[in-house]
């Protein structure tokens, strides 16, 4: 038996007027998805522990088996694992966002998706003029980026960005130990970063700039058991953003490398389904992460995510139910790790609905794959961290 963890990064959403009181799920064509479903079994999970932000970080760890109200210290820290940085015990990681500004206000959250080979430009710059012995700056992909803080302190509140869009900045600069060197900082980079030749050049193309950067998800590391060791199986990930290539790596499973796989709405979908299938001829477990559903939400485009939504279906999950008929029987559950509403285009807490498939045991199932399983199904898991249970049995 496979094992196939689809996580569909953002894609639950609400009840939208403009679509005629439906849901992007509800209105996008997924025939891959419906199949499964209807052959299948619907339920809903919490992802968000009660008390915690309902981040990426938090809900896919909840999603792999680990609770994160004893494994989670911070978004940082996962995402270093990912880009290899080695931290030690008194070192404080933080996730450095380039963003937008207009130097009042944060206008866009990820540096309108700025390239990697740009936004390395600008984060070694900025580790030359601001890093120190104790403060280093490493550069990750497009607006994602890695501050390691040695006696550094994570008693600081620090807003995510794409929380605070269109707000003055001022009004949500990090606060607590540690606050004027962060804020120096940021202030610095704006100074550094607004006139550098990358950004006249992007602005002259039309493109929002990468002109400051913001600290958040600050966390040491933390003691995260083998995915092996509680489970008794290998496994891999297929995921191209480095918060999932993080977890992955921190609990021993295989990272996939995915010609064209962005994080973004125009990543390789086909590479990724494909990518699976070549794992699961190895590993018993495969988990597979599309960020593009999320990013079209945090944009406020209804379209592009329903078209996300569409692309993951056909691509992704389509491509690996046809490969799984060379390897032989699997179990695949998919589901958001939370939902991304595009009118609120932030996270949020409430409860996903998720569909769970067995190959070797086919049921009948008339519950459609969508919100409306909010109300009506009758499986439901509250601890999030339980769900994988199902799963693997």
């Amino acid at each position: 038996m496979k094992y196939i963890l689809a996580v569909l990064d953002g894609m639950a959403d609400e009840f939208l007027p403009e679509l005629d009181g439906k849901t992007p799920m509800m209105v996008a064509r997924k025939p891959n998805l419906d199949r499964l479903a209807a052959r299948g079994q619907v339920g809903i999970v919490t992802t968000t522990p009660p008390g915690m932000s309902p981040g990426s970080d938090v809900t896919n760890l909840s999603i792999l088996g680990y609770d994160p109200r004893k494994y989670y210290t911070g978004r940082g820290p996962l995402e270093a694992a990912s880009l290899e940085i080695p931290l030690e015990t008194r070192d404080v990681a933080f996730r450095c966002n380039l963003v937008s500004t207009d130097g009042a206000a944060i206008t866009e959250s990820s540096a309108g998706h700025v390239s990697t080979e740009e936004a390395r430009v600008l984060i070694e710059l900025l580790d030359e003029k601001l890093g120190t012995s104790r403060i280093k700056f490493y550069p990750g992909v497009s607006y994602r980026h890695i501050t390691v803080w040695r006696d550094g302190s994570a008693d600081v509140e620090c807003a995510a960005p794409y929380r605070i869009v269109g707000e003055p900045f001022r009004e949500h600069l990090p606060m607590g130990d540690g606050e004027d060197k962060l804020r120096s900082m940021i202030y610095d980079s704006y100074e550094i970063l607004d006139g550098h030749p990358i950004n006249r050049r992007r602005v002259d193309e039309g493109h929002h700039p990468a002109n400051m950067v913001w600290f958040w998800g600050q966390g040491v590391q933390p003691d995260i058991p083998p995915f092996f060791n509680l489970r008794g199986m290998t496994g891999s990930v297929v995921a191209a953003v480095d918060l999932i290539r993080g977890i992955g790596r921190m609990v021993g499973l295989k990272l996939y490398d995915v010609p064209g796989a962005t994080g973004y709405t125009d990543t390789n979908y086909l590479g990724k389904g494909q990518y699976a299938v070549g794992a699961l001829r190895q590993q018993d477990f495969v988990w597979v992460h599309i960020e593009a559903p999320d990013e079209a939400a945090h944009e406020g485009d209804l379209d592009a995510k329903i078209e996300a939504i569409e692309q993951i279906d056909e691509k992704v999950i389509g491509t690996i139910v046809e490969g799984m008929k060379d390897i032989g029987e699997f179990r695949l559950l998919a589901l958001p790790d939370h939902p991304t509403p595009v009118k609120t285009r932030s996270h949020s807490d409430s409860p996903v609905p998720f569909v769970l498939y067995s190959s070797a045991q086919e049921t009948a199932n008339s519950l459609p794959y969508d919100e409306r399983a909010l109300d009506e199904a009758k499986l439901r898991v509250e601890e999030g961290h339980r769900l994988i249970e199902l799963l693997l049995g």
